[in-house]
């Protein structure tokens, strides 16, 4: 028996491929993927694109993942490259294809830590100069706006100085310390 991979929402009901197109246990695992994905921000294309891979017991080109899962064209090209910069996808050769192949990265220590990496780390780097650049506005506006800005700034600063102390540590616990 295959069924089609659904969920309701506020929207009302999405269904994601044809009914002969996912296996029950290929739902499931895509559902608990998509939970994963709404608790982290991020699309549910990620989240289905991963699962299937995941669940699949051998690599997949991306045509397949557009049609299992009813995806764009565009929508599984920019998934798979953000997956593969985050390290959860690879490209493997398969046999006889021209084609690219895509199997699911299962170490969760490399994801977590690539993931900390990106999202986390990432928007804190470089953050000096904007956050100078707001409290160089911010002396144009009234004293209590100024007053304001400049504390919020104050506490950017001191939560970007805290990422970037106690990351390394998180990193190392995962087994990716660097």
């Amino acid at each position: 028996m295959t069924v089609a991979l659904t969920e309701k929402s506020e929207e009302g009901a999405r269904t994601n491929g044809s009914a002969s197109q996912l296996n029950p246990a290929e739902v499931e695992i895509i559902q608990i993927f998509v939970q994963f994905s709404r608790a982290l921000g991020q699309p549910r294309s990620l989240a289905e694109i991963y699962g299937l891979l995941f669940i699949s017991h051998e690599p997949l080109p991306m045509d397949t993942l557009i049609e299992r899962l009813n995806l764009s064209k565009g929508s599984a090209s920019q998934g798979l490259k953000y997956l593969q910069d985050l390290g959860a996808v690879q490209v493997v050769y398969v046999a006889g294809e021209r084609r690219g192949h895509y199997k699911a990265v299962a170490e969760l220590r490399n994801l977590a830590g690539r993931f900390l990496r990106q999202q986390i780390l990432t928007p804190f780097e470089g953050g000096e100069s904007r956050l100078d650049s707001i409290t160089a506005h911010a002396q144009k506006l009234s004293s209590e706006q100024r007053k304001h800005i400049n504390a919020r700034v104050k506490m950017l600063r001191s939560w970007g100085r805290n990422v970037r102390r106690v990351l390394p540590f998180v990193l190392k616990i995962l087994g990716n310390g660097t």
